[in-house]
């Protein structure tokens, strides 16, 4: 099929905006790869340093086997990165059946958004990817390792990750998954009663049996958000294993996939026959299959900003109007919570990423010709993993969906476009998702509410402040003031006054989180509030105009742009629960718009 010409265009457009930097960067890594296997240019005492706790520290002193480098984000606290506790044995075994040294070369943080939602700790949590990203790099600077195994799922971690292996890009790269817990309680239940909550018409022991039963086991949340998001753009972008993103922890399957991960980094070294360097499958037609996979399943709205920093990494630079185009261009072919009932267990189920990959690329909003760590460009990523009784085998994955009302064909979609908007106005730029937005909630005219805490949100709502059309404008909340933390914890409140009949919408300099929904949500508005953006100058009582189908974000009043900025007190979110540390990170974060990043 001929490549659709938006995907041609935006990918072409990618490409010359990166030429410069492109160029820059696979030569930094040809460089990097040039001197052959690393360990063999380390001193004796440099070696002995490396290998003394190993136990085949003779094969890895006298032998050319490849060593295999592992970073990971193994923790109790992310019940999706619980299963990885087992993983470097099973690597360790599975990488010596190979013919390869095995070494977990450092680990990484991994926080949990979920558990930091609306306290002071989710304005650690941006930043903690730019943490990951150099933690990767201290681990991998020991320069052992001839292949890479990276673990990690959620939703700062992956990101983090990723920069890290592109800026070690010279060195082949394999994502090893650790798959969705299974299902537990459907996630519309668990939404309806987080709703009568905020209401005041259930108690805290009501709400805390429905989350209980949600998040019950190991593996990722069964929701579409980020950390599901990220799984699908591995896969999309070739750097997981054809179809093993959604299996489940803790399976013959599962640890069957994490095995032949193993066999494929030991097999995509410089010293055998199929090296290819991470960097080299980081290009821009690889984003764009991933952002590709975004639009059409509808996903988190926070890889608009993770997405241009991991490219940036990697010499790519993408801007939101790339995401914007690529939305008009590509269906949106799943319903998965929040934007549909099913979760990803389901969606797997019903043909899931092999499925639709296929759908894609016959429709030409792929690009066939990239190199994946399969060893196959993406047609190989139609294909489904099946266990042969021990052996590991791959076979066609099915041309037809088998559950219509969780995922449809190119032909037949949910909607026309996968619904993410850019917008541009008076009050600057930024992004939304609309693809679970009712369409007569599109576009939004109504009175400011300005806010500076998302806390005073929730305090207003109490009070019943809310008696009116409304949109809250919730500033002071981009990566320079304060981190840029999550708002999510408004969902339930906004959302209580939608079902009320009210028309609402929340705008700001802050993010949502990948499971933001049914409420008009303006986010990422840049320049941010904090260093005089226009965001400074609303008032309460201004008429603000939100169009998600025109793309515009303006304030109505007609001495808008001569007003004087609102002053910014960085007061509270400069101390306590570690904000002190991150100070160097809010002061040097670049724009929402190119990834809200420090360390590229």
């Amino acid at each position: 099929m001929k490549l659709h010409a938006t995907i041609d265009r935006v990918t072409d457009r990618i490409r010359r905006r990166s030429q410069q930097s492109r160029d820059a960067y696979l030569k930094k890594i040809a460089r990097a790869a040039e001197d052959g296997p690393r360990r063999a240019h380390l001193s004796c005492g440099n070696q002995a340093h490396a290998y003394a706790a190993m136990d085949d520290k003779d094969d890895m002193a006298t032998t050319r086997k490849p060593n295999i480098g592992v970073v990971t984000a193994y923790n109790d606290m992310l019940s999706a990165h619980q299963p990885y506790e087992r993983y470097p044995d099973i690597i360790r075994r599975a990488g010596h059946a190979a013919g390869a040294t095995v070494q977990v070369a450092g680990g990484v943080p991994a926080m949990c958004d979920g558990v930091t939602q609306g306290r002071a700790g989710m304005e650690l949590s941006l930043f903690s990817r730019d943490v990951i990203a150099l933690a990767t790099g201290v681990a991998l600077s020991h320069d052992c390792f001839d292949a890479a195994l990276y673990l990690g799922v959620c939703d700062k971690i992956v990101p983090g990750l990723v920069i890290g292996a592109a800026t070690f890009g010279h060195i082949p790269a394999v994502f090893i998954p650790a798959g969705p817990m299974p299902s537990g309680l459907p996630n519309d239940e668990k939404s309806k009663i987080r709703q009568q909550f905020a209401a005041g018409e259930v108690g805290r022991d009501a709400l805390m049996a429905a989350e209980m039963a949600s998040y019950h086991s190991p593996g990722t949340c069964t929701f579409y958000g980020t950390a599901n998001s990220n799984q699908m753009l591995m896969e999309f972008m070739g750097l997981h294993l054809p179809g093993s993103s959604f299996v489940n922890p803790n399976t013959p399957l599962r640890e069957a996939l994490t095995v032949a991960g193993v066999e494929r980094a030991a097999a995509m070294t410089r010293l055998g026959n199929e090296y290819l360097p991470a960097g080299e499958i980081l290009d821009e037609k690889a984003f764009v299959n991933g952002i590709v996979g975004l639009m059409a399943t509808g996903g988190s709205t926070n890889l608009v900003m993770h997405i241009p920093a991991m490219a940036r990494a990697a010499g790519v630079l993408i801007d939101i109007e790339d995401f914007h185009d690529l939305s008009e261009a590509v269906p949106l072919m799943a319903r998965v919570y929040p934007n549909g009932l099913a979760d990803v267990n389901h969606f797997h189920a019903a043909g899931g990423l092999g499925y639709m990959i296929g759908q894609l690329l016959e429709a030409g909003l792929l690009h066939p010709d990239v190199r994946t760590i399969n060893g196959t460009g993406l047609d190989g990523y139609t294909a489904e993993p099946k266990l042969d009784g021990d052996r590991l085998r791959w076979e066609a994955g099915s041309k037809d969906t088998l559950n219509d009302r969780i995922l449809r064909p190119v032909s037949d979609p949910f909607a026309r476009t996968g619904g993410l908007k850019q917008l541009e106005g008076n009050l600057g730029r930024g992004v939304i998702k609309v693809s679970a937005v009712a369409e007569e909630r599109h576009v939004i005219e109504a009175k400011a509410r300005v806010f500076s805490d998302q806390e005073d949100v929730k305090t207003s709502f109490r009070a019943g402040e809310f008696t009116e059309d409304t949109i809250v404008v919730v500033r002071f909340q981009g990566p320079r003031a304060n981190g840029m933390p999550e708002l999510h914890s408004l969902t339930p409140t906004l959302a209580v006054l939608q079902d009320r009949g009210l028309r609402v919408a929340l705008v700001t300099d802050g993010r949502m989180s990948g499971a933001s929904g049914k409420v008009p949500a303006a986010i990422h508005i840049s320049p941010e509030a904090s260093v005089g953006g226009p965001l400074s100058r609303v008032h309460d009582g201004d008429m603000i105009r939100l169009d998600a189908t025109m793309g515009t974000i303006d304030c109505l009043a007609e001495d808008f742009d001569n007003r004087k900025p609102a002053a910014f007190d960085p007061g509270p979110s400069s101390q306590g629960m570690g904000r002190e540390m991150f100070a160097f990170f809010r002061a040097n974060a670049c724009d929402a718009t190119e990834g809200a990043a420090c360390v590229v």
